[in-house]
């Protein structure tokens, strides 16, 4: 019966075989739910922040602390996760965040100073669920060795996608329709509820347990494997690009007179990444996944190192959705190829390390973008993409071969073996 399903999977990788995985729409609806405040996050706090401040600058950099606290915490919140169970993370996790968002929100309001916010910003930013890369390990462990596990892939770009392009526009009407707090408000609330409802789905939560005895001493991270770095790497290029073109696209919609445009030209950008998502879950590839990567990651360069050069909104968006088509295949790639880098006793924290640095790519190109924009105009801000994808490409280019699947006793070797026998609640 196995053979049977991965021969159909084989045949027929597409999103209806990939529903049909038995228990996954009992974590597939509530992670949905869950990972929807995310995005409302850094937007919240930006109006917020600038409401009370009356500084774009001071909001800015709230953020920025924010995104960072969380891309450095995100990797030990996985870490523990694949030690003692994503359910026993994600409950007090999910009580901080909402501690420390009311904190945030309650210091804001209260004219506290700069210091003051910077530093509710730090638990605020690593207590963020790692939702998505929860989900993506539960599907490494339903599917593990399956032919749909990049489908399954293409399937949490696509809702992470939607999640941005839902998220901030929910945020923005909140904040400015209701109240300025509302919009951190609402994140929170949501990520409390659909943090423990996500949570109580026991069931499908992967294995998790002790070490094998033949590894001494505590577990080594994920980041020990050769391979998981070059990808953190590559998804620091990856941050760039979103980072870049978020301050970018506001200075260059500024410049013209037209600001409105803003929403439009990152929605088409957010387009392109979505519809190339779903392309790519649906596809059957006869090409690799190493060599998959590096020819997206090729098209993503390319496209991000012209953006600087276009002086047209229309042209500007067209050459937005080429980039978002060209973001979503080195996205799905990469993490498809942590499945086969990283065995499941660590696959958790692997996916938050690639998430965090998306996260820490796009506060640096935040920050970098900024200043450069407020300096040289739009155009000097749309070149920290280009460098960032430039960067990230030569390292992927030069570092492939760290790509390639480690046997299991070098990995072990590491300190992230094989387990015995394990306990799911």
């Amino acid at each position: 019966m196995a053979s049977t399903v991965t021969t159909s999977a084989a045949k027929r990788p597409g999103y209806g075989q990939l529903l049909r995985t038995p228990g996954a729409l009992s974590f597939l609806l509530p992670g949905f739910l869950a990972r929807q405040p995310f995005a409302m996050l850094t937007i919240g706090i930006v109006l917020l922040v600038q409401h009370t401040t009356g500084s774009y600058g001071s909001a800015g950099a709230v953020a920025a602390v924010t995104g960072v606290s969380m891309a450095l915490f995100a990797p030990q919140s996985g870490k523990l996760a694949d030690r003692f169970g994503q359910r026993a993370v994600l409950v007090p996790g999910v009580l901080i965040h909402t501690a420390a968002v009311a904190a945030l929100v309650t210091l804001a309001l209260a004219g506290a100073p700069m210091w003051a916010l910077l530093l509710a910003a730090v638990p605020t930013g690593a207590s963020v669920p790692q939702i998505g890369p929860m989900v993506r390990a539960r599907w490494a462990a339903k599917l593990d060795g399956n032919p749909l596990m990049p489908t399954a892939a293409a399937w949490e770009s696509v809702t992470d996608e939607f999640t941005f392009v839902v998220g901030p526009v929910l945020a923005t009407a909140l904040c400015t329709g209701v109240h300025p707090a509302a919009g951190l408000i609402a994140e929170a609330t949501l990520t409390l509820l659909g943090g423990l409802f996500f949570a109580a789905q026991r069931a499908t939560q992967p294995a998790y347990g002790a070490i094998a005895a033949a590894t001494a001493g505590p577990p080594a991270s994920a980041l020990s494997i050769p391979g998981v770095r070059v990808l953190a790497i590559a998804f620091l290029g990856i941050g760039s690009v979103f980072g870049g073109m978020q301050v970018s696209l506001t200075a260059f919609t500024e410049e013209i007179g037209n600001p409105g445009m803003n929403g439009v030209l990152y929605g088409v950008f957010a387009a392109g990444n979505m519809l190339a998502g779903v392309a790519c879950g649906a596809i059957a590839w006869k090409i690799g996944p190493r060599r998959r990567l590096i020819l997206g990651y090729v098209g993503l360069t390319i496209a991000a190192s012209l953006l600087w050069s276009v002086h047209s909104a229309l042209l500007l968006g067209a050459l937005g959705l080429v980039v978002g088509l060209c973001i979503a295949p080195a996205l799905i790639t990469g993490y498809t190829i942590v499945e086969t880098l990283v065995p499941a006793s660590a696959r958790t924290e692997a996916f938050t390390w690639l998430t965090g640095a998306v996260a820490l790519g796009q506060a640096a190109a935040v920050t970098v973008a900024g200043r450069l924009a407020d300096a040289h105009g739009a155009t000097a801000g749309f070149l920290v993409p280009m460098v960032g994808t430039l960067l990230a490409l030569a390292t992927l280019v030069t570092l492939r071969s760290r790509l390639a699947p480690q046997a299991p006793s070098r990995i072990a070797a590491r300190g992230i073996g094989h387990r015995v026998p394990v306990t799911v609640d």
